[in-house]
């Protein structure tokens, strides 16, 4: 019963209500002007009627800016200590969102006034009490005040913590994401966990195939094992270039290689047909990690020579196949293929991925043109 008048975060709460007042200080200057050309002249108003509604179209503008809500966000996260995410400043605000961050910009500016009026009269009024009730009322006797001022004062900061607390309980609701940025924040994510899994995946995985046979054959055939290690060395600066440019899809930079980087990808035990090619970025990006994908399962799931193939026909088409190793050497699944058909859907094409004979064949065909 006591905590909401020890805790810092009623405080807290209550200055981003109060700043609701200030915020609605130049609408009530505003609205008290009209109210006092109309009451000096209530015969003529009609005449400034015009003058009036612009400056109401003007008032309506700001609670529907972006910047409105993107500073709301900022209070509401540092005074109410809500976890919402920042405002999105790369895709234009969608209606529900813009509607919702004004609802919530009037709500703010309607409880801080309230808030502000009730503080303005019971702050006032405790603090006098305390000093004695004869100054308020003559003739009632100073001690009736001294016990009913504690419960002003009281009675004002629970009012202020239950308004702030459902303040920050209404904020993730007007000042969330809508669905579709909800859906977009999804998305983006689930694409940088693909780019992740494709780039440092593959370097893992070649790096640890790579050290065990140096390490199988270290005794025997050192020049080997040294070829190995400086595969490894390689492989593990391609994985950290790689890395960088999957990060810079957080800094909205230019995202992750193209299929002329394929060439990178290929080793002596990989047979590639590989046609030149014109692309547009976004399906040369893609076509290289479905390219890498691919290599990497033949080589944690597979056996013998691999045989890749990237054609153009209608579609890019690109078929990886190679033998499936016995069913007591197989290593557990992953999220390679389920990523790979991510990408190909979104690009609008198709993929087939599975058993063919004693080998594993994946197909890709995207399209080109859309």
């Amino acid at each position: 019963m006591l905590r909401p008048l020890v805790t810092a975060a009623t405080y807290r709460r209550a200055v981003f209500l109060l700043l609701g007042s200030v915020l609605a200080l130049p609408y009530a200057l505003g609205l008290g002007l009209v109210i006092g050309s109309v009451a000096e002249d209530p015969e003529h108003w009609p005449s400034n009627l015009w003058a009036v509604l612009a400056a109401a179209g003007i008032a309506l503008v700001p609670p529907f800016l972006a910047g409105t809500r993107e500073l709301e966000i900022a209070a509401a996260r540092s005074l109410l200590g809500v976890d919402l995410p920042g405002h999105d400043r790369g895709h234009r605000m969608a209606r529900e969102t813009r509607l919702r961050a004004a609802l919530w910009f009037g709500l703010h500016l309607v409880t801080g006034v309230a808030i502000g009026a009730v503080l303005l009269v019971v702050v006032p009024v405790g603090i006098l009490a305390l000093t004695g009730g004869e100054t308020l009322v003559p003739g009632t006797g100073g001690w009736w005040w001294l016990p009913a001022a504690p419960v002003i004062l009281a009675g004002a900061i629970y009012a202020v913590a239950g308004l702030g607390s459902l303040a920050a309980t209404m904020a993730p609701v007007l000042l969330g994401p809508s669905e579709t940025e909800r859906e977009r924040l999804l998305a983006e994510r689930n694409r940088l966990a693909r780019e992740l899994h494709d780039s440092v995946g593959h370097a893992l995985t070649a790096m640890t195939l790579q050290a065990g046979a140096a390490r199988a054959v270290f005794g025997n055939d050192p020049d080997f094992a040294l070829r190995a290690l400086s595969a490894i060395e390689e492989t593990g600066r391609a994985a950290a270039g790689e890395l960088d440019a999957v990060l810079g899809i957080l800094r909205d930079e230019v995202a992750g290689p193209t299929l002329d980087a394929v060439n990178g990808l290929l080793s002596d035990r990989i047979d590639a047909d590989i046609s030149p090619i014109d692309l547009p970025p976004h399906v040369s990006r893609e076509a290289y990690r479905i390219v890498q994908e691919s290599l990497t399962n033949a080589a944690r799931h597979g056996t013998g020579p691999v045989t890749l193939r990237i054609r153009q026909e209608e579609d890019l088409v690109i078929d990886v196949i190679n033998r499936r190793a016995e069913a007591g050497r197989r290593r557990g699944g992953g999220h390679g293929i389920e990523g790979m058909r991510e990408r190909v859907r979104l690009l609008g094409g198709t993929l087939e991925a599975g058993p063919a004979g004693e080998n594993w064949q994946v197909t890709a065909r995207l399209p080109v043109g859309r």
